[in-house]
């Protein structure tokens, strides 16, 4: 039994698990720790414990230090909740996150599975990402040695706190983004402190300064995006006005008035205040035009690698008809439609169907179509009636993955070959579970796009079995 404050002697850490955090047993009990190393020999101070089930606990010293424990090199690593494993070498996070698609296909999905391709991990490992979002804040985090100091405010910009909504750490330095992104998130700070804007308050809903986003492009272009809690046009214009004359390299500068109680700006109308409202990046001869409420993959270099496997499994060769659910801004449908006789491209949000489309017709591409609505609805029978059957279908669901009726439809429709990518494995093999009577998974590529974060995608190729264990279940009709 384990009591909260009791110290653990000399534990062994065995494996790195989900959500970043490393396992250990102690008396048959397993142990969940953070900023620990698998190979680290230490003593673990509990936190929390489930009765004999389990516990988690934290670093108390370390005896013996693995050889895969590396320095860390962001000043804000172990309070800040978005790089949780840069204190483990690159190679042995790909190591682990293999081996957590393996063990979710295996042991969620209890499935027959042929050898996993290894991991593409990430060039890059820092500097990687495309998007970053930050938060104003009137109350920001105060290190433990601040405690006794005066401040003459407590005004922060940067990211949540992890389990904290209204508490925000005052970011100096981000790795995860190349410049300008710190340069201009530390200007937009100072000025605001000099000319006194105030910092949203989340608990009472007023404040000015609400949210800064900052996208930048493998085309060295810069988007910076605004949301105001207040509509004080001259506060505005100047801050705006001081942005573009510090940084000539902001190519559109844009912003959103939100008084709502949350900070989604989805259905907000956007102001663009400099530039044409839009970021463009390049993949392969094709120009993606993104805008202030476009979905991008937010690693540009891995998106890559990601959409040539997905093509890859596909097998194109011209003659195909394709079905891209999930479809987003129509990325990957874009990118596939050279190799395919059609692209369909379905989606939820509408303003994405809207995007997918300009990036058609910029590239000249005239050979796909979108439809905007919820995918168990819109994918029935009347809409495979109208449309070819496809060929292959390729879908990417969000992280809680397929609902149960898309499902009964791709089996009721029965494409010779599905390509299936996932960012959870977790919900990816609960999806082939139920494929699995159907359609056999042949081909497993891991890729790894968030460095540093315990997050992996996952590329499955699904072929139609020749003979199906079960007939599908009919799918309803259209309302």
């Amino acid at each position: 039994m384990l009591e909260r404050g009791q110290i653990l002697e000399s534990v062994a850490i065995e494996e790195l698990g989900a959500e970043g955090k490393c396992v250990s047993r102690y008396n048959n009990i397993v142990i969940f720790s953070e900023r620990t190393v698998p190979g680290d020999i230490v003593d673990l101070k509990v936190t929390h414990f489930k009765k004999k089930k389990f516990g988690e606990a934290k670093i108390d010293k370390i005896i013996k230090a693995s050889e895969h424990r590396v320095e860390p090199r962001c000043q804000h690593f172990g309070l800040c909740g978005g790089c949780k494993l840069q204190h483990i070498d690159y190679e042995t996070q790909l190591h682990f996150k293999q081996k957590q698609v393996k063990d979710n296909l295996e042991r969620l999905g209890k499935i027959e599975i042929p050898e996993i391709k290894s991991i593409v991990g990430s060039t890059t490992i820092y500097e990687y990402r495309n998007k970053l979002d930050f938060t104003f804040s009137n109350k920001r985090w105060l290190l433990e040695e601040e405690m006794s100091l005066e401040h003459d405010t407590l005004y922060g910009l940067g990211f949540h706190l992890p389990g904290k909504f209204d508490r925000v750490i005052d970011i100096q330095k981000c790795h995860l983004q190349p410049e300008p992104s710190n340069s201009i998130r530390l200007e937009v700070k100072a000025y605001a402190l000099q000319y006194g804007l105030t910092f949203y308050n989340v608990r009472a809903h007023e404040g000015f300064l609400r949210n800064l986003i900052i996208r930048t492009t493998n085309t060295k272009e810069v988007m910076v995006l605004i949301q105001f809690g207040e509509d004080k046009k001259k506060e505005i214009e100047g801050l705006l006005s001081h942005l573009i004359a510090t940084f000539p390299q902001i190519t559109t500068l844009v912003y959103f008035i939100n008084t709502k109680k949350n900070d989604t700006y989805s259905d907000l109308d956007v102001h663009v205040f400099h530039g044409p409202g839009f970021i463009q990046e390049e993949m392969e001869g094709l120009t993606f035009r993104v805008g202030p409420k476009s979905f991008y993959q937010t690693n540009s270099d891995q998106a890559y690698e990601l959409y040539k496997i997905t093509r890859d499994f596909a097998g194109l060769t011209g003659n195909e008809v394709v079905y891209d659910l999930y479809t987003g801004t129509g990325t990957i449908a874009n990118f596939i439609a050279k190799k395919a006789k059609q692209v369909i491209g379905i989606e939820y949000v509408a303003d994405a169907i809207e995007d997918a489309k300009i990036n058609s017709k910029i590239n000249n591409i005239d050979n796909t179509l979108f439809y905007a609505g919820d995918m168990k609805d819109v994918l029935n029978k009347e809409f495979i009636a109208q449309h070819q059957r496809p060929d292959v279908i390729i879908t990417d669901p969000p992280r809680a993955g397929m609902h149960e009726d898309v499902i009964k439809t791709l089996i009721f429709i029965g494409a010779p070959k599905i390509v299936y990518v996932s960012c959870n494995p977790a919900t990816q093999a609960r999806d082939l579970a139920m494929l699995d009577l159907d359609y056999e998974v042949t081909l497993i590529q891991p890729v790894d796009m968030f460095p540093h974060t315990a997050h992996v995608e996952n590329v499955v190729l699904l072929t139609k079995r020749a003979v199906r264990k079960v007939a599908p279940e009919p799918i309803a009709e259209a309302s």
